[in-house]
């Protein structure tokens, strides 16, 4: 089993910063792909970030340019810097680590980020 535990979300006004971090346990050798997700109140969960294992970094349209993911591989803790912060970045984010021998995705508990004023 494979355990993934989020910290770091919170309250913070547009144009304000978080980060997030999420530090994985367990049977992590095989953990390839790590993500960061994100579903807002009625709405589906998407991707918003991923990192390869060996520090490949993708990002939905909408946070490139404010979002950073990073990876420490030998803690297996992946981070979500989060930078100018909008109204809309507002949801519960996600860690997600893709086990590659079981094939098998792993999801933290989730984490909320608000952003208001």
């Amino acid at each position: 089993q494979v355990q993934l535990v989020e910290s770091g979300g919170g309250l913070v006004q547009p144009g304000g910063s978080l980060r997030l971090t999420c530090a994985a346990s367990g049977d992590i050798f095989n953990i390839g792909v790590m993500a960061w997700y994100r579903q807002a109140p009625g709405k589906e969960r998407d991707l918003v970030a991923t990192i390869t294992s060996g520090g490949t970094a993708n990002y939905a349209d909408s946070v490139k340019g404010r979002f950073t993911i990073s990876r420490d591989r030998a803690k297996i803790t992946v981070y979500l810097q989060m930078n100018s912060l909008k109204p809309e970045d507002t949801a519960l984010y996600y860690c997600n680590g893709y086990h590659v021998i079981r094939r098998t995705h792993y999801w933290g508990q989730g984490n909320q980020v608000t952003v208001s004023s």
